[in-house]
């Protein structure tokens, strides 16, 4: 299963042993490690990356839940309250869409109290006993979240309701007249403005996910490569159910992108 985790430890030190700790994990097949760093804060709360994990396939290894997390921990405020006050950023969004809830981010920054160091990554662990072993020795305390991703899902939804949005200011247009006439075409150009807004990131988004899902795949396939028997089994598996994931999540990104392409399409038609 996909998770982020968060092993949060009393130094520096502990915290990049167990980075190696976590690398050896990925070599023997206990667990994949799609992307992680180790992170510090400082003596005024300040947090810094430290070490960006370069046992990931995803580049610098931080890949887009790894790094939207980081981010969140960033932030100045208790996380929950944050969100519920409206003081929450661009990471905090992105993270909720890529599946972690606030309350793992405030409970994460609780945790993580001036002084103290972590390691953040996301892997892909069957049984948890690995990994709890070998951080609780280091004196590490774990939390783990499950990546249920709903970004796909939302925008689709979203696409829908601003085609439906865009199709009733249409309509109400061509009924009225004078005034009332030009206050709705600022209305319908909003709403195209926002449909096309949807549109790009919807490409965006089905392009992000196609680089991050290839280079998990290829993570899983060095891994196969090198492993046998259950292990082995276990990890052509999940290559096989993450490739018809990516089928089915893909496939909603794409609909919301035809949906906000045929709207501002028939939209535009009707104009003349």
């Amino acid at each position: 299963m996909d998770k982020m985790i968060v092993v949060v430890f009393d130094t520096e030190a502990k915290a990049y042993e167990a980075s190696r700790v976590l690398a050896d994990l990925h070599r023997e097949g206990s667990l994949t490690v799609y992307s992680g760093a180790v992170i510090a804060k400082d003596a005024g709360g300040q947090m810094s990356v430290r070490q960006a994990g370069d046992q990931g396939p995803l580049g610098t290894g931080l890949g887009m839940a790894t790094g939207a997390l980081i981010g969140a921990l960033g932030g100045p405020v208790g996380l929950a309250a944050g969100a519920a006050a409206g003081a929450v950023g661009g990471s905090i969004v992105d993270l909720v869409n890529l599946g972690i809830g606030v309350d793992f981010l405030d409970e994460i920054s609780r945790q993580l109290s001036p002084g103290k160091a972590a390691i953040v990554a996301e892997i892909e662990e069957e049984w948890v006993t690995p990994l709890d072993t070998r951080m609780e020795a280091l004196g590490g305390t774990i939390s783990r979240r499950p990546r249920a991703e709903i970004i796909d899902v939302k925008m689709e939804r979203d696409a829908a309701l601003l085609q439906a949005e865009l199709d009733k200011l249409q309509v109400e247009f061509d009924q009225a007249r004078n005034e009332a006439k030009a206050r709705l075409q600022a209305k319908v150009n909003d709403a195209k403005a926002r449909l096309e807004a949807e549109k790009n990131r919807a490409k965006t988004q089905v392009d992000e996910m196609d680089r991050e899902v290839q280079a998990k795949i290829r993570a899983l396939h060095d891994q196969a490569s090198r492993a046998a028997g259950d292990a082995k089994a276990r990890l052509e598996k999940r290559i096989t159910e993450m490739k018809t994931d990516y089928e089915v999540r893909s496939d909603k990104l794409r609909q919301a992108w035809q949906l906000t392409r045929e709207a501002l399409t028939t939209s535009s038609a009707h104009r003349r």
